[in-house]
């Protein structure tokens, strides 16, 4: 009887043991194969995350290349870089970056793309930028009907001859095209001032202002509100109802700007393309947007004229916006520190 048992524990404990030997096997096998997978699924996942990060890098470097407002550098810096030397002029313009950070508490700036767009694109991604609304005006009148009503109402026949940019077209599809640029301007501009987050309102302006064709819409679509606004302010000097702003009499009294058409022709047809706004034309765009345009004339350091606001008289209830330049051609947008 004691040999059975003895027998039984070893058969058992044989049978254990080559059990445990297949199960080590598979076991074995299986940890074999599960830190392959892992060690697959890391490198698999180190793969992709270097993908998208290279991905995201190639991406915003697209963006910062398209980009016409870069984001912010250090103002006495932009300053020591682009005025290098001992000549005159470039010891004037270090005093002056020097003074608008000392006095005006600029830190900053944020470049703009150098064409001739360039102050209403500085002008326009602040607008937007900083959430400000549709001017009163525009809340109680549709935007989208001016250049209808200005060619059927008031017989303007004539825009037939608008030129956009660089673009320089003109013809019976002149209308269409102003109606799509109206079309972008109140898309955008009600877009973005009802966003209020800010940063996300960066966001959406950084997108808008890296896209060349959006981009020129709202410009354009800018240009036809002037032209508009001095259409209706020569209606109404001829026809003595009310008195208009004294910027017009100023627009007016000008050999090149006479009426309406002159203006069209010899000036807003060629912003965009071979020229930028004058002063007369800074006013008339403060004026209105509705807007106090403060700018920095960096030449004019030293003189009554080292800060201007266009236009000189405004509202009180008219929101600030600040520009930057060196020579009244190009502009930039100062950023205030305190």
């Amino acid at each position: 009887g004691r040999h059975e048992v003895w027998s039984w524990k070893t058969a058992s404990k044989e049978s254990l043991c080559l059990m445990w030997q297949k199960v080590k096997v598979q076991l074995m096998l299986s940890m074999s194969f599960l830190t392959a997978l892992f060690w697959y699924c890391r490198r698999l996942y180190s793969f992709l995350a270097q993908l998208l990060k290279r991905w995201s890098n190639y991406l915003q470097r697209q963006l910062i290349r398209n980009l016409s407002v870069l984001p912010e550098v250090d103002l006495l810096g932009y300053s020591a870089r682009e005025w290098k030397g001992e000549t005159k002029q470039a010891k004037q313009m270090r005093e002056a970056y020097e003074e608008l950070f000392r006095s005006c508490h600029i830190k900053y700036l944020r470049q703009v793309r150098r064409d001739n767009y360039s102050v209403i694109r500085a002008v326009l991604f602040q607008i937007f930028s900083q959430g400000i609304p549709f001017p009163s005006w525009m809340k109680e009148r549709d935007i989208l009907k001016l250049p209808e009503k200005l060619l059927y109402s008031q017989g303007c026949n004539w825009i037939q001859q608008y030129s956009f940019g660089p673009e320089r077209y003109t013809g019976p599809n002149a209308f269409g095209k102003l109606r799509k640029c109206m079309e972008a301007l109140k898309t955008n501009w009600a877009e973005i001032s009802a966003t209020r987050d800010h940063e996300e309102r960066g966001s959406m302006c950084n997108t808008l202002f890296s896209d060349e064709s959006k981009e020129y819409k709202l410009y354009e679509a800018i240009k036809f509100i002037m032209l508009y606004e001095v259409v209706e302010a020569y209606e109404q000097i001829k026809s003595r109802n009310k008195p208009v702003h004294n910027l017009f009499s100023l627009l007016f009294a000008r050999d090149s700007s006479s009426d309406p058409l002159s203006f069209m022709m010899n000036h807003l047809n060629s912003i965009g393309d071979s020229i930028c706004l004058d002063q007369v034309e800074l006013f008339l765009l403060g004026y209105l947007l509705q807007v106090k345009i403060r700018v920095y004339r960096l030449h004019r350091f030293n003189t009554e004229e080292f800060q201007v606001n266009y236009p000189d008289e405004y509202r009180r209830e008219w929101n600030e916006i600040s520009l930057l330049t060196e020579d009244d051609h190009y502009y930039h947008i100062p950023l205030f520190r305190t």
